[in-house]
């Protein structure tokens, strides 16, 4: 049998589409939560006000995620059974926003067909493609003629591949109260060597932005930079229009060494770069296990998330926040922990599927084992293979039965 070809449009849309009433569903109470946090709410002066309009940027090619963003933009891949910006416009509807402008770049034609005009989530969505990559701050920039703040007022601006349980409004209060120009969600690590450090002083406020430290001697903080800012309105349209402009690197030290106010606010809920495989993985079981708080979630939380046209055998076993999409099938006796099975996939009889995520159309021979391995989309692994320690198998590769082993033969 000849393997799958990869689908000619990414395949996530023909899946989540199925799991749109789902998610419809889902956030009912993230918009219970919005209208108490409005009626909440005492009107407020021009410039002062809680933030109810977001950038979100979505642009980038996701090239440490390949091959899961061959065919789908990065923040479109599921996780938990919905593409993974439904979980941040669901806790930023829930947070009191209400309009929202994506700004694409990489397979942006994906993203306006399953999100419409964003009516489903409680959302007025507007999109903003840039035909050149301008970067964060570019990007932030060319989506600056469809807002609607007055210069005073503060815009959230989140970036497309982070979850996080941040307290949103907790975020535009810190921002309201300290005067800031820019307020920085922050976040404490154990190891920040791969990441840009921010220190702040007594107050919160930003005092540097360190480049990654190469010696333990330059760790002069444990806060980086988490990826969620609010912008006062004046800021965002006073960045370089029509060029690459970097937030992390032009943007914030710039303006601090012009004496700008620059305000860190550490809030260390929940937090994950969703950069690599490996993380996407984890975050999505992470959703279906309750341990990253979403409204989206097309379902209870707990070991297994199943989601409506999937098929799993009555002796199969699911765990550890495993997803199974539409249409996929899990095998007799198979065993699939932390994982994540796209729409149309197989794992065939006896397999076992660790941490691992299975591409739309995939199939995994029966007795295969992978651990820590991604499975592109249309993949064919045969039987008995044994794939592990961070293995990426290219859309519509295919491998014969016994081809690839860890373990002897015998």
């Amino acid at each position: 049998m000849s393997a799958p070809q990869p689908a000619q449009s990414p395949p996530v849309i023909s899946e989540v589409s199925s799991l749109s009433r789902g998610a419809r569903d889902a956030t009912g109470a993230g918009d219970a939560a919005a209208a108490a946090t409005a009626a909440a709410t005492p009107d407020a002066p021009r410039g002062s006000r809680r933030a109810t309009e977001a950038v979100l940027l979505v642009g980038g090619k996701g090239t440490r995620l390949r091959p899961l963003t061959v065919n789908t933009p990065k923040p479109m891949i599921p996780a938990a059974g919905v593409p993974f910006i439904t979980h941040q416009l669901a806790r930023a509807r829930a947070a009191g926003v209400e309009h929202v402008v994506l700004a694409t770049s990489y397979l942006a034609e994906v993203f306006e067909p399953y999100f419409g005009d964003g009516s489903a989530l409680g959302l007025h969505l507007e999109y903003v493609t840039e035909t050149d990559p301008l970067g964060t701050g570019g990007a932030i920039r060319n989506v600056a003629h469809r807002l609607r703040s007055a210069p005073g007022d503060p815009v959230l601006v989140f970036n497309g591949d982070i979850l996080t349980g941040l307290d949103i409004p907790a975020l535009v209060a810190t921002h309201r109260a300290t005067g800031a120009d820019i307020s920085l969600h922050l976040t404490k690590v154990p190891d920040p060597r791969a990441f840009g450090l921010v220190p702040t002083d007594s107050s919160g406020r930003v005092t540097a932005f360190l480049e990654k430290p190469q010696t333990p001697e330059e760790i002069a903080t444990d806060q980086i930079n988490a990826g969620a800012y609010v912008f006062t309105r004046s800021v965002i349209d006073a960045i370089p229009a029509g060029r690459p402009v970097s937030v992390e690197r032009e943007t914030f030290p710039d303006l601090l060494a012009a004496g700008a106010h620059l305000q860190g606010m550490v809030d260390s809920t929940y937090w994950l770069d969703l950069g690599t495989p490996q993380a996407f993985v984890r975050g999505s079981a992470d959703l279906v296990l309750g341990r990253a708080p979403s409204p989206a979630v097309p379902g209870r939380h707990g070991e297994r998330l199943v989601l409506p046209g999937a098929y799993v055998a009555d002796d199969a076993k699911l765990s550890g926040g495993t997803c199974v999409a539409a249409g996929a099938v899990i095998g007799s006796g198979a065993r699939v922990d932390g994982s994540t099975v796209l729409a149309g996939a197989r794992v065939d009889a006896g397999a076992v599927v660790r941490g691992s995520l299975i591409g739309a159309g995939a199939r995994v021979g029966a007795r295969t084992v992978l651990d820590g391995v991604v499975l592109g989309d249309g993949a064919v692994l045969g039987p008995d293979n044994e794939l592990a320690h961070g293995a990426r198998v290219w859309c519509g590769a295919r491998i014969d039965a016994g081809a690839i082993r860890f373990s002897s033969d015998q």
